[in-house]
């Protein structure tokens, strides 16, 4: 990775091209083996600081939060497509002298499940309820892509993002009231006018079991036992085709428990980091 200026004491943005020719910014801090989370859609990188999150991941590894393409210091390429999403997180890890421990939310989980079959870097993956149609769970979100569309278009990219959070990420008043009063609401508002292209590929998405197969990296799947069935459907689908995996649930969460439980997420994850292979 190129070294750029840092943004404050302690922490790195460094660049890594993606498979595309698309440079991907990533803020690098703390010190120790290395751990890559990718934040979900309608997020930006600062997502993982709500809770303290990645602050407490920093006093033992070398966090590195993907800023995805579209966004911030991140480029973007000439056409989209959900694969370059796995790409670019693919890079970053294979960017990486050593074995990394990959962490997804959401939309993220998806493209790090992907990146999964496209690097041999991995130490361990942590998957938290990627938005998979599986069962009778369709993502049928036809109209509220339209309506999002106009929204941007009209550059009402509040209202588009609101729409996004309430009506497709089912999330509760309580948990978007969080959301609209954080310090990084702006810049998820600046970055809404990639909703349209993000959520299209994630609902023509196809989850095929068998491609891994022979995906052998420990997995830890996250749910919320309030989360919608179709989370809850797509973690025991991936569970049941990952030959090396396992499902830990927050009870009484949805969606968000970075944000809502945070103290509870760190030590799921820790735990399990801290397992032997």
């Amino acid at each position: 990775m190129a070294d750029a200026t840092p943004p404050d004491p302690g922490t790195a943005t460094e660049t890594v091209t993606s498979a595309d020719g698309t440079t991907i910014a990533v803020e690098r801090t703390g010190s120790g083996p290395p751990l890559v989370l990718v934040y979900g859609n309608g997020d930006v990188h600062q997502f993982w600081d709500a809770g303290g999150v990645r602050s407490t991941f920093a006093e033992r590894y070398t966090v590195y939060a993907i800023e995805r393409r579209g966004r911030g210091q991140s480029g973007d390429g000439a056409e989209y497509e959900l694969e370059r999403e796995a790409e670019d997180a693919a890079a970053v890890v294979t960017a990486i002298d050593e074995p990394v421990m990959l962490l997804g939310h959401s939309g993220g989980a998806l493209y790090s499940l992907e990146a999964a079959l496209r690097t041999d870097n991995l130490h361990k993956l942590i998957l938290y309820e990627p938005p998979l149609q599986v069962d009778d769970n369709e993502l049928d979100i036809a109209e509220e892509l339209a309506e999002i569309q106009t929204l941007v278009d009209r550059g009402e990219n509040e209202q588009a993002l609101v729409l996004f959070g309430r009506d497709i990420a089912g999330l509760p008043p309580d948990e978007l009231d969080a959301l609209r009063s954080a310090p990084t609401w702006q810049e998820m508002v600046d970055a809404a006018h990639t909703l349209p292209r993000e959520l299209a590929a994630i609902s023509e998405y196809k989850f095929e079991a068998a491609r891994f197969a022979d995906v052998t990296t420990p997995t830890l799947l996250l749910s919320g036992s309030e989360s919608p069935p179709l989370y809850e459907n797509a973690t025991n689908a991936v569970n049941d085709a990952l030959p090396n995996s396992r499902i830990a649930t927050f009870e009484g969460e949805q969606h968000m428990a970075m944000h809502t439980a945070p103290d509870r997420f760190v030590d799921e994850v820790l735990t399990f980091i801290g397992e032997p292979n």
